[in-house]
C-alpha cells in the first residue's frame, strides 16, 4: 500500500511558476517510478511527466516540454513538479502516481498503481 499526499497548488497569474510536491509513504520510496497527470474539467486525465525509481530518466509530454521539471528526492520520499510560464491552458487538477508493478508504460494512467488525491492549479491569464 502506498499513500500519496499532493501539495502546492493554488492560482498563479499566466507567466508565472509553482512547484508541486507530492510526498509518499507506505513502501521503499526508491522502488518504484512517479508520474504526474493533470485533468481539467471536461477533459480526460492527461500525462504530464514521469520519473525513473532513481531519477535517471525523466519523460514529459510535448505540451510542458522545456517548461515543466519533475524531480525527486527518495531521501524525502517526494517528488516534485516544477512548473514554469505557466498559461491558462495549464489550469487543472494534478495528481501524481506510483508505478508500483512495472515496467510499464509511464505516460498511461494504466501503468499505475497507486493515486493522489489531486491539487488543483489555476492559471489566470
Amino acid at each position: 500500500q502506498v499513500q500519496l499526499v499532493e501539495s502546492g497548488g493554488g492560482l498563479v497569474q499566466a507567466g508565472g511558476s509553482l512547484r508541486l510536491s507530492c510526498a509518499a509513504s507506505g513502501r521503499t520510496f526508491s522502488s518504484y517510478a512517479m508520474g504526474w497527470f493533470r485533468q481539467a474539467p471536461g477533459k480526460e486525465r492527461e500525462f504530464v511527466a514521469a520519473i525513473s525509481r532513481i531519477g535517471r530518466s525523466t519523460y514529459y509530454a510535448d505540451s510542458v516540454k522545456g517548461r515543466f521539471t519533475i524531480s525527486r528526492d527518495n531521501g524525502k520520499n517526494t517528488v516534485y513538479l516544477q512548473m514554469n510560464s505557466l498559461t491558462p491552458e495549464d489550469t487543472a487538477v494534478y495528481y501524481c502516481a506510483a508505478e508500483i508493478h512495472g515496467p510499464g508504460v509511464l505516460v498511461s494512467p494504466a501503468a499505475y498503481d497507486y493515486w493522489g488525491q489531486g491539487t488543483q492549479v489555476t492559471v489566470s491569464s
